[in-house]
C-alpha cells in the first residue's frame, strides 16, 4: 500500500502551541472535524481512506517535531490484514424435524467468517446450547463438560455465568459479578469454540448482556477482519456470529427447549451442554477475501535520561468506512467520536511535551489500525514490538470522550486492576475532580479497546473511555451525563451520526486529555514502574519480568 505522505495536498495547517499543561477544546475539534470529514472515505482499513489517513498522521506528527516510532526508523509498522465479506446468503435458515424455517441475514442472524476462502458452505449442522461456554479451572467452572463440538454449530450466552446470577445460584462470586471478565467476552467464545473444533458458533443476543443493541452487531454488514496467520493457526469456524433474542427463543421452542430455562441452568457448576434434538444449521455464502497490507502509525519522542524505557499512548484511527445511507444522507461511519478525538488527543498531548522540558523516558505515541475489527493494529504490535514491552512503563489509552460539558469527575475503568488507577486519582484532584467507577461494568470495557493488547503481555495501562458511565457534569449533574451515554450509544455508536456538530462541548473532554497528559508527564520525568494490584489475572505476566525493569 503507497502511505503517501499527502499533508501538503490534504491543504492542513500547523495550529499554534500550546502552553504545556492547557489542552484546547478548538483544538480537539479541528482535528476530529478533518480526520471524520468525507475525504477520508470513513477510515476503513485497506481503502483510499486509509491512505489518506497515514499520509495526514504522518504529517500531523512531523509537524510536532516528533521522530518516527516504527521499525527500522519508519512512521508505519505494516499490518498484515485478511479481510472478508459474505455476498449475498445462498442458504440460510434452520431446520426442525420437517420444518425448515428461512432466515433473513441481519434480521435473525448475523454472520461473518475469518476463514481466507472463497466460499463457507454449512449444510444441516447440529446445534448445541453450551450455556456460557466457560472453561475456567482456577474458578472451578467448566460448562463443557467434554463434549465434542466437532462439526456442529455452539450456541452461547453473552457475558458470564454470573451476570444474572441471584441469591442460590453456584455462578455467585465466580466471576465479576455485573462487571464482565474476559469470560463474558464475544472474542473468547469463539476463540473456545474453535479450540473444541465447532464449524459454527452464535451468541445470543440481548441488549443488557452485550452493552449494546442488535444495529450494532450487524454494523459490519459481513465484513471481518483478522491477522494473516499460518493456516496451522487458522480458526475452525466457518462462521461465527449472533441470534436475535426472538429468533433464539423459536429456535430452542421448536427443539422443545426453553430458553428462559436454560438461562437458568447454565448459573450452575452441574449444567451440561444440551443439544438442540433435530434442529441443524445450514448457511451458503460467496466471500470476497484479500490480504490488505494496513499500518499502525508510530512517533515518537526519545527520552533524555533512559530512552530504553517507554510512556506509550495510543488511540485508533480507523473507523467503518462507507454504509448504507442514513436518514440524512451520509453514507461514511467516520467515528468522529470513535476514535478521531482520541488521534486529536494525542497531538495535543504531543504537542505538549515538545513545550518541553525533554522528558526523562522516551514517549511513544501509537494510532493503531483496525480496532474496530478487533483489537488487531494493537495486537500485531503487541506480538511484534518496536519497543521491548518489558521496559514499556504504561499504557495509555483515549479511545471515545464524552461531548457533553465540563464534569466534576473522571470515569474509571477496570477498577482494582492497577496503581495508575490512584494516579488517576492524584492527577484528578489536582483538576478539582474526583473518581467515579465505571456505572456498566457489564459492558466489559475493560477488555474492549486498544490497551486490552498490551494488558495481556503484562503492561500496565489506564483507559479514557466516555461510554463506561454517566459522568456528573457541571451542568445537569448525572442525569445529564447519563443522558449523553444513552443518545450515543444508543444512536450513534458505530453510526454515521458519530460525526462533529455544533452540539459537542469539549472542555470536559479537554479535562480528561489533561489529567492523561499529567500522568504520562509524571512517569516520564520519573523512574517509577507502576504495578498490578493483587488478584489482577496480568501482575503474574509482568512480575516475570520484573528484573529487566531493576
Amino acid at each position: 500500500m503507497n502511505h503517501a505522505r499527502i499533508l501538503a495536498a490534504l491543504g492542513l495547517t500547523i495550529a499554534l502551541p500550546l502552553h504545556a499543561q492547557t489542552i484546547s477544546p478548538d483544538a480537539l475539534e479541528r482535528s476530529a472535524r478533518t480526520l471524520a470529514s468525507d475525504l477520508f472515505e470513513g477510515r476503513a482499513p485497506g481503502t483510499p481512506g486509509e491512505d489518506r489517513t497515514i499520509g495526514y498522521l504522518v504529517g500531523r506528527f512531523q509537524a510536532l517535531g516528533l521522530e518516527p516510532g516504527g521499525p527500522d526508523g519508519q512512521w508505519v509498522q505494516t499490518v498484515p490484514l485478511l479481510h472478508t465479506k459474505l455476498g449475498p446468503a445462498e442458504t440460510l435458515g434452520v431446520a426442525q424435524g420437517a420444518t425448515t424455517t428461512p432466515w433473513t441475514f441481519g434480521q435473525q442472524v448475523y454472520l461473518s467468517t475469518l476463514q481466507p476462502r472463497d466460499h463457507v458452505a454449512l449444510d444441516r449442522a447440529p446445534m448445541v446450547f453450551v450455556g456460557y461456554g466457560v472453561s475456567a479451572p482456577e474458578r472451578g467452572w467448566d460448562d463443557f463438560k467434554g463434549v465434542d463440538l466437532t462439526g456442529k454449530i455452539a450456541i452461547f450466552l453473552v457475558n458470564d455465568p454470573d451476570f444474572e446470577a441471584v441469591k442460590g445460584d453456584d455462578a455467585i462470586g465466580k466471576f465479576g459479578g455485573r462487571t464482565m471478565t474476559y469470560y463474558g467476552r464475544w472474542t473468547y467464545k469463539f476463540e473456545e469454540a474453535a479450540r473444541r473444533g465447532a464449524i459454527g458458533a452464535l451468541i445470543v443476543h440481548d441488549t443488557a448482556g452485550a452493552g449494546y443493541g442488535w444495529n450494532v452487531v450487524t454494523s459490519p454488514a459481513g465484513e471481518n477482519y483478522d491477522l494473516v496467520r499460518p493456516t496451522d493457526k487458522l480458526t475452525s469456524l466457518q462462521v461465527q456470529g449472533w441470534i436475535e433474542s426472538t429468533a433464539a427463543e423459536a429456535l430452542f421452542s421448536g427443539a422443545g427447549l426453553d430458553l428462559s430455562t436454560l438461562r437458568q441452568q447454565a448459573r450452575s457448576r452441574n449444567f451440561r451442554p444440551v443439544a438442540l434434538k433435530g434442529a441443524s444449521f445450514s448457511a451458503a455464502f460467496p466471500v470476497k477475501q484479500e490480504v490488505v497490507q494496513s499500518a499502525n502509525v508510530l512517533a515518537r519522542i526519545p527520552g533524555a535520561k533512559r530512552p530504553g524505557e517507554t510512556v506509550m499512548y495510543g488511540a485508533h484511527w480507523d473507523a467503518y468506512g462507507a454504509g448504507k445511507p442514513d436518514a440524512q444522507g451520509r453514507i461514511y461511519r467516520a467515528g468522529a467520536n470513535d476514535d478521531a478525538l482520541g488521534i486529536a488527543s494525542l497531538f495535543e498531548i504531543a504537542r505538549a511535551f515538545k513545550a518541553g522540558p525533554t522528558p526523562d523516558r522516551s514517549i511513544l505515541f501509537a494510532a493503531w489500525t483496525a480496532e474496530e475489527r478487533g483489537l488487531l493494529g494493537s495486537e500485531y504490535y503487541a506480538t511484534n514490538p518496536v519497543w521491548p514491552l518489558e521496559k514499556t512503563v504504561a499504557n495509555l489509552t483515549i479511545d471515545i470522550m464524552q461531548t457533553a460539558g465540563k464534569a466534576k469527575d473522571v470515569i474509571l475503568v477496570g477498577k482494582g486492576q492497577d496503581t495508575l488507577e490512584d494516579d488517576m486519582a492524584r492527577v484528578a484532584a489536582t483538576q478539582g475532580r474526583a473518581v467515579t467507577q465505571e456505572s456498566l461494568p457489564e459492558r466489559g470495557l475493560f477488555y474492549r479497546a486498544d490497551h486490552f493488547s498490551m494488558a495481556k503481555r503484562g503492561v500496565p495501562v489506564l483507559l479514557i473511555m466516555g461510554i463506561a458511565g454517566a459522568s456528573d457534569l457541571v451542568e445537569g449533574g448525572r442525569a445529564a451525563g447519563q443522558a449523553w451515554v444513552d443518545a450515543y450509544t444508543g444512536q450513534c455508536y458505530h453510526q454515521a451520526c458519530d460525526a462533529v456538530n455544533d452540539g459537542w462541548k469539549l472542555d470536559g473532554a479537554a479535562q480528561d486529555v489533561d489529567l492523561m497528559l499529567g500522568i504520562g508527564r509524571d512517569l516520564a520525568t520519573s523512574d517509577r514502574w507502576p504495578e498490578w494490584k493483587a488478584g489482577s489475572e496480568f501482575k503474574a505476566i509482568r512480575d516475570r519480568s520484573a528484573a529487566e525493569r531493576r
